[in-house]
């Protein structure tokens, strides 16, 4: 499927927070040891981000990131933060965003790829998918229709995750493969 959007070298980038959200609507988890050798058979794969906030405290968390990095995604992460706010029951919330890093990487990568999938619905990547398309690079979104802006939608190819579900769908409790 994602054959007919790319050509020449891909580089793949996943906003880990905007696909959490998009798997709890689906129902199902991406296995992304999966989603890299999905790239890897149907494009030629430059490079894999995957960007999250995190919790040094969370092994499993940990123990996930670790095994993203052996199995050659680059990680960026930025620890979560606890914004206190009277409005949530909890008395606050946990953030952590990584758009600014995530597109600081593209920019200084812009040189090395032809094709640029990102994983993400944010209607604020809007900007960085017209800034690459300016350079003549093809741009993939790749989310769930339900979650993805209309500005995304309409500035690249858009790909459902539901029509790679068979490929990346996580199997079994535990495992990424």
């Amino acid at each position: 499927m994602i054959q007919k959007y790319v050509k020449d070298t891909v580089y793949v980038f996943i906003d880990a927070s905007n696909i959490y959200h998009s798997q709890k609507k689906l129902g199902w988890k991406i296995a992304f040891l999966r989603l890299k050798k999905y790239f890897e058979k149907n494009t030629a794969l430059g490079k894999i981000y995957y960007y999250t906030a995190y919790d040094p405290d969370y092994a499993q968390q940990r123990k996930f990131l670790d095994l993203l990095e052996i199995s050659g995604y680059t990680v960026r992460k930025k620890r979560v933060k606890f914004i206190k706010d009277s409005d949530h029951e909890e008395g606050g919330f946990h953030k952590g965003n990584l758009d600014v890093e995530l597109t600081i990487d593209v920019v200084h990568n812009r040189d090395n790829f032809q094709s640029f999938v990102l994983l993400s619905g944010d209607s604020d990547f809007e900007a960085l998918i017209k800034y690459l398309k300016s350079y003549g690079k093809r741009c993939v979104v790749i989310s769930t229709k339900d979650h993805v802006s209309i500005e995304l939608v309409k500035q690249s190819k858009f790909i459902d995750l539901k029509k790679l579900k068979g490929e990346i769908e996580l199997k079994g409790e535990g495992g990424q493969k």
